[in-house]
């Protein structure tokens, strides 16, 4: 059943879609049956709060400076996760509802449950340009002031952090060596106080396989104590792999006809995977990663449709059809019943939506570093400077937003400036 905790019931938001179907009576709370994703959900809260409960007490227990900002840093981190992992709960309720109501309604019409494979994404190479003044850089002249940065990253219902780095005046560029890839508040008496010093959307429309600078928003200025001269922009490298480039959609036994001869039909074990249809003599084939005996392309320009094998037979022909060099190639495939077929060609067509939603990042698959483990915040600049560098890269127009992607990155970077007192910044909701 629906946990009935405080954690459970702030997932209900007042005014929400969920709670104005309860309050016409056509749901009760105790009837949302709690489903293995929720069951997972909340199982991070929990996880989340007692993490947070750790670090109230580190926090209250530490008497090194740097104890104290690895502290905050993780309980503002932990309440980040907490009001994630809560508004992920409620999207999935109130998913839940309307799916209820439209089944339930009588002019509904029908559904299209179709939605686009899921992906790895990763985030590498941040790096986040000062602006100095030269009296400042140049000079070294002036209070000399240093802060313990770090950013946050969102993805749905992920949230990850950066490692902590100690900035002053004589850092040119803001470097985080971490390579991210995406699967209630208490009060304190005492604490760091980080501050939000910028914020970026990324969406669909910047991924790239390249080093690209986007625009920061930047929420403070001059006069506020906590101020650092940024530049503006974040340099980094947004890449992603959908499922459908990496791994198998639909795999079985196939017959391929090869030549023009009527019997010329071949036994084949077909792979869909990424744009092609790969066809071995075997499964065992496969397995073993021998060469197919044939690859037949499968990307947006493909068209596929399905035939009747002969008036005599209930089973259907497969045509796949290509452009290969200005000619027209078609291949015809038949697999052993009607079902396989209609399993076939909804893989196919899953496999265009796929590539329709997910655009340039199935051009080519791009490449993901593994995340390499954590290491202790580095004071020492990097060789090299990006003042430069974003004197060429400020000049490449930025893309428009690819409304159809609805999940995106939230970029959170904030600092701290030496003040003891703590307040929790929450994401976007």
């Amino acid at each position: 059943m629906f946990c009935r905790n405080q954690t459970a019931r702030a997932t209900i938001a007042r005014g929400s879609a969920l709670e104005m179907e309860i309050r016409r009576g056509k749901f009760r709370q105790s009837v949302l049956m709690e489903t293995p994703q929720d069951s997972d959900i909340q199982k991070k809260i929990d996880y989340e709060i007692r993490m947070r409960e750790g670090a109230c007490k580190l926090l209250a227990a530490c008497s090194q400076r740097d104890q104290a900002l690895e502290a905050s840093k993780s309980l503002l981190t932990c309440n980040a996760r907490i009001m994630a992992y809560m508004s992920e709960l409620q999207r999935m309720k109130e998913a839940q509802v309307m799916q209820r109501v439209a089944r339930r309604s009588s002019d509904a019409g029908p559904m299209d449950d179709r939605s686009p494979c899921k992906a790895k994404v990763a985030i590498s190479d941040l790096r986040i340009p000062l602006m100095w003044k030269d009296t400042e850089y140049f000079k070294n002249k002036g209070e000399l002031h240093r802060c313990a940065v770090f950013c946050l990253l969102q993805l749905g219902g992920e949230i990850f952090d950066t490692d902590m780095v100690m900035v002053d005046r004589t850092l040119t560029d803001i470097c985080f060596d971490n390579t991210i890839v995406f699967t209630s508040p208490e009060t304190l008496s005492s604490g760091p106080k980080y501050h939000l010093l910028a914020h970026t959307t990324l969406n669909l429309s910047h991924v790239q396989d390249s080093f690209r600078t986007h625009d920061f928003t930047i929420t403070g200025n001059e006069e506020c104590s906590y101020w650092l001269p940024l530049y503006g922009g974040v340099c980094c490298r947004l890449a992603a792999q959908p499922h459908c480039m990496t791994q198998q959609m639909m795999s079985g036994c196939l017959r391929v006809k090869l030549g023009g001869e009527p019997q010329g039909w071949t036994n084949v074990y077909g792979v869909l995977k990424g744009t092609n249809l790969f066809c071995y003599h075997q499964k065992e084939d496969m397995e073993a990663n021998v060469e197919p005996v044939l690859t037949i392309g499968i990307n947006k320009e493909t068209r596929i449709r399905a035939a009747e094998k002969d008036p005599h037979s209930k089973a259907q022909n497969i045509c796949i059809t290509n452009q290969y060099g200005g000619e027209e190639v078609m291949h015809t495939l038949a697999a052993d019943s009607r079902e396989d077929t209609q399993h076939w060609m909804e893989a196919f067509w899953q496999q265009f939506y796929d590539m329709s939603q997910w655009r340039q990042c199935c051009d080519d698959l791009m490449k993901i570093e593994l995340p390499s483990p954590r290491k202790p915040a580095i004071v020492t600049p990097k060789q090299g400077s990006l003042y430069h560098e974003m004197g060429e890269c400020i000049q490449t127009p930025f893309l428009h937003i690819y409304r159809g992607w609805r999940r995106v990155l939230n970029f959170r970077f904030s600092q701290n400036k030496g003040q003891w007192h703590h307040r929790a910044i929450h994401p976007d909701r």
